[in-house]
């Protein structure tokens, strides 16, 4: 079964290396968007970016660096995004935020 519904898009950018609670902010957003009961979270990992401070982190071997960008995905109802983003908000103390209105097609089996 199908569903349309709309909803929002929110995308973080942080560093591999960012740390909250103990372990990869990456890893402890996707598990708090799973505690929060949000419809989707997925974490990428970038092969090349750079942020704030302009500082360029690479897989190209001749330039090897460690905290790599990642980019962590979470697709919900308006709502839901709006009140994830008040929880970005106070534990990301560097990084970017964005948040898109799209169209939302949800594909379950009965």
């Amino acid at each position: 079964m199908k569903a349309i519904q709309p909803g929002k898009l929110l995308r973080i950018f942080v560093g591999e290396l960012d740390m909250h609670a103990g372990q990869p902010l990456y890893q402890w957003l996707i598990e708090e968007a799973r505690r929060q009961g949000l419809a989707g979270a997925t974490a990428l990992r970038g092969l090349e970016g750079y942020g704030a401070h302009r500082e360029m982190h690479t897989t190209k071997v001749l330039r090897l660096s460690v905290d790599l960008p990642v980019v962590i995905e979470i697709c919900d109802s308006a709502e839901r995004i709006d009140a994830f983003l008040l929880i970005v908000d106070n534990i990301i103390d560097e990084g970017l935020a964005t948040v898109e209105r799209v169209e939302m097609h949800l594909y379950r089996k009965d």
